[in-house]
């Protein structure tokens, strides 16, 4: 088993090992929620968490610069706020200036954050413009400095990263350097940045980028992103891969919120609607502590919910006719009659037949 510099990471390793045991694995690999922009915030992982979450979180990514510049550092306290009640979820940070990193490493730290990672694969424009994300897949100087100040505040850092910028080929030189830099913890996104995630993800690679960690930093521990729905998913990638340390998943939880269960059954419509409601209140408290909230972006989550049973079509075009969350809660409320008598009929029809 791969063991770990980091206090952090052994930990999620060890705890993993503590789950039920699965079929063909010595090794249990550990699960994380990806960073996602306008999702992975606070609201959503208390979610998540409800419905059975991840070994460890990620917060959504934000601008290493503004957490301490005087101007933008009070904006973006509801994308590092961790509620009391949750588990501390690791900081994505992205820029492409080592000073900022420093300095947010300091102010992580102060928050209570044990961990954060750096986001060196992230494919959007703005991002890439401005110099972050998998634009340092084309500038391996910054990449190293960047990793260097980020370790002054003495948090662990980790990096998360795409298999190249418009090529494949260049983790033949790009993981390699990354491994280079004594990280604890490696995730690697399977395609490049010019895939996006419009191509199916580049699992054929896997094998090679475990060698690649077992000869030049065997303590470094492989996570794999892309195209994995659910646990199960992720188990089976590491049966096909032995050596894989961590599982991540993005885009699955948009299709099952419960992706990260241990134990995998049906779940009642009743079971799936409580998420959307316990999603609505945890909204309306956190914009009453920071500030109103883009409700289009909630709109976003409800086809999570609002899926796999009749009549879930006409739900989702009436809930995205809705301007607030009152009004969410009044089409539920409507829904949940309108369901209790169709049951209701059916029985009587199945009874008297």
């Amino acid at each position: 088993m791969v063991q770990t510099k980091s206090p952090y990471w052994q930990k999620v390793v060890d705890d993993a090992q503590k789950h039920p045991a699965v079929p063909g694995l010595e090794k249990i690999p550990f699960f994380t929620m990806a960073p996602m922009e306008a999702v992975t915030d606070s609201v959503f992982r208390r979610v998540v968490a409800k419905a059975g979450g991840p070994d460890v979180y990620f917060t959504e990514f934000t601008n290493a610069r503004s957490i301490t510049h005087p101007k933008a550092k009070f904006t973006v306290q509801g994308r590092l706020s961790v509620a009391e009640s949750e588990k501390m979820p690791v900081a994505q940070l992205w820029g492409n200036r080592p000073e900022d990193f420093e300095a947010a490493g300091y102010d992580l730290k102060e928050r209570g954050y044990e961990a954060f990672d750096l986001n060196m694969g992230c494919p959007a424009a703005t991002v890439v413009k401005n110099g972050g994300g998998s634009d340092l897949i084309r500038h391996f100087e910054d990449a190293k400095n960047i990793i260097a100040a980020s370790k002054a505040a003495g948090l662990t850092v980790s990096v998360k990263t795409r298999l190249g910028f418009n090529q494949i080929d260049t983790f033949d030189e790009w993981i390699p350097f990354l491994l280079k830099q004594d990280i604890p913890l490696l995730t690697v996104h399977m395609r490049t940045r010019k895939e996006m995630s419009k191509v199916p993800a580049h699992y054929e690679y896997i094998d090679r980028l475990l060698q690649l960690r077992d000869e030049i930093a065997p303590h470094t521990l492989i996570q794999i992103n892309g195209d994995i729905k659910d646990r199960e998913a992720g188990l089976e990638l590491v049966r096909q891969h032995p050596g894989i340390d961590g599982i991540m998943i993005g885009r699955g939880i948009f299709e099952n919120p419960f992706a990260f269960e241990i134990t995998p059954r049906e779940h009642t419509l009743d079971e799936t609607l409580a998420l959307l409601r316990m999603q609505l209140d945890l909204y309306d408290q956190f914009t009453s502590e920071f500030g109103p909230m883009h409700f289009q972006k909630l709109k976003r989550f409800f086809k999570i919910y609002v899926r796999h049973f009749s009549y879930a079509s006409d739900l989702r075009v009436a809930l995205m006719d809705t301007t607030n969350t009152t009004q969410v809660r009044e089409l539920l409320d409507q829904f949940d009659e309108q369901w209790a008598a169709q049951k209701a009929a059916d029985t009587i029809a199945i009874t008297t037949k």
